[in-house]
């Protein structure tokens, strides 16, 4: 008897993009392209995480090198016109020495107390501290244990 069945072309897949599949019913290279997509994904926003994170920190950086600059620049013009006239009316009470050494110690710590402010906000800058944090979550949801995370 002959065959009165039509000839089939290649076989239609399993599922169509309407038909949803299942987890158990894709393909390796389906679930590695998931993962590889994911990975990229996270890389990426991790990377932006750091790029704020690095742009806040360059901010407070700046700022604490700059009240170290104004700090000097401040300190310099002070010591220079506000001692002359200080030690000249020191000298006149207590000797043109003495008066010289009182004016430098004076402006010695108002010196110090700005370069200590400077300081402390240099001391503030903490880089990305939210960055380090999630990526040291990556390896536990690679793993698909992210509730390990918490």
């Amino acid at each position: 008897m002959p065959d009165t069945t039509e000839p089939r072309g290649p076989a239609a897949p399993a599922s169509s993009p309407a038909t949803p599949v299942r987890d158990d019913e894709r393909s390796l290279g389906e679930l590695v392209g998931e993962v590889g997509r994911d990975l990229s994904t996270l890389v990426r926003q991790e990377i932006e995480l750091a790029k704020a994170e690095m742009r806040q920190s360059a901010r407070r950086a700046g700022k604490g090198a700059g009240m170290f600059g104004v700090a000097g620049v401040a300190g310099h013009l002070v010591l220079l016109f506000l001692s002359l006239a200080l030690w000249w009316w020191l000298g006149s009470l207590v000797g043109g020495g003495w008066s010289a050494l009182i004016v430098a110690a004076v402006w010695a710590v108002v010196a110090a107390v700005l370069a200590m402010r400077g300081r402390s906000e240099l001391r503030a800058v903490d880089g990305a501290p939210e960055t380090a944090d999630s990526v040291k979550k990556i390896p536990q949801a690679l793993r698909g244990h992210e509730e390990k995370n918490s």
